[in-house]
């Protein structure tokens, strides 16, 4: 069933902030972050009558999201930038990425986790998708996205636990 202009509408209200959360981490800039979240919900609306209704909204927005960070990594290059290399500018109408304790140490934990890891772990942590939505925006098994969620958590850990005891 289509979207129609009023559900896409809600949709964008609902689900925008977390899309900018998981582009955010997942670019580690914020005008890329926005850029990417605005070629999603484009991309959105150009496809919403392949909208599956017992898909979950933002699973589905997650994935078409996915697609457009590989898209922009395949243009310009593969590079995360890391908070503290130069100040970045959060514009007011964006979520503020540092507001939810998403801290320069957590931006370079994250960027130290391998992609796979980091991918699974924003989906399910940041843009709060279940661990079965996450398998299917992935295309990988549940089991996969289970021990990847995992596994990335406790890298995190050890990695800022080690930061605090320096």
């Amino acid at each position: 069933m289509a979207l129609s202009r009023a559900d896409f509408v809600v949709l964008i209200h609902e689900h925008a902030p977390a899309l900018y959360r998981i582009a955010y981490r997942l670019v580690g800039d914020c005008h890329d972050a926005e850029d990417i979240v605005q070629e999603t919900l484009r991309s959105a609306w150009k496809s919403r009558e392949r909208f599956e209704c017992g898909r979950g909204e933002r699973a589905w927005l997650a994935a078409i999201l996915r697609r457009r960070v590989i898209d922009r990594w395949r243009r310009v290059g593969r590079r995360l930038i890391l908070l503290g290399e130069g100040t970045p500018e959060v514009p007011a109408a964006a979520v503020d990425p540092v507001a939810n304790g998403f801290t320069d140490e957590m931006q370079q934990a994250l960027s130290q986790l391998p992609p796979e890891l980091r991918e699974s772990l924003l989906l399910v942590v940041v843009g709060e998708l279940t661990h079965q939505e996450t398998a299917n925006a992935l295309g990988v098994p549940l089991g996969t996205v289970l021990s990847r969620v995992s596994r990335a958590r406790l890298r995190l850990r050890k990695h800022l636990l080690a930061l605090t005891h320096r």
